[in-house]
């Protein structure tokens, strides 16, 4: 099998259940990290179904090990009677060495981790983790600015091949 099939295989196999748009407004993102997370059974069937959000949600390290608080994961309707709290806290799944790294940059740099989003890639739920700074309102500004003028760039450049 060449690389190109290999890579054709790997885009194939990622399915994105939900994305959180709004971390790339609000913070500069210094790096990404991919997370396995820990589910219970009718929690990875609604996440099939696509029933999850991540607007509030956020990580931290407790105990030397890597949470996700607040990512919202609506209870699966098929599921027997009880149903777990949506909200509950859910571990993630990274080595060691990178929890270790990931707390000392956020302790050192004022630095937050804020999932971007949830995929299931070969069959398994992962967690797309940032590392991130949060924006000041001017660099907010310069964004909505920027984007504003690329797309009154394509809006001139489609004008000028029609």
């Amino acid at each position: 099998m060449s690389d190109k099939q290999g890579a054709a295989s790997d885009k194939k196999a990622i399915k994105i259940v939900a994305q959180n748009r709004k971390a790339r407004f609000d913070y500069h993102i210094e790096e990404v990290l991919e997370t396995g997370v820990v589910l219970t059974g009718p929690e990875v069937k609604s996440l099939r179904a696509g029933k999850a959000s991540l607007g509030d949600a956020y990580a931290r390290v407790r105990e030397g090990e890597l949470y996700l608080h607040s990512a919202h994961i609506t209870p699966y309707s098929h599921a027997r009677a009880e149903t777990l709290d949506p909200l509950r806290t859910r571990k993630l799944l990274a080595h060691k060495r990178e929890i270790k790294r990931l707390l000392g940059k956020v302790k050192e740099r004022g630095m937050s981790m804020v999932p971007l989003a949830i995929y299931f890639k070969e069959g398994r739920a992962k967690v797309e983790l940032a590392l991130v700074r949060g924006k000041k309102l001017h660099d907010k500004r310069e964004d909505i600015k920027r984007r504003e003028q690329e797309r009154e760039i394509r809006k001139a450049m489609k004008r000028r091949n029609d």
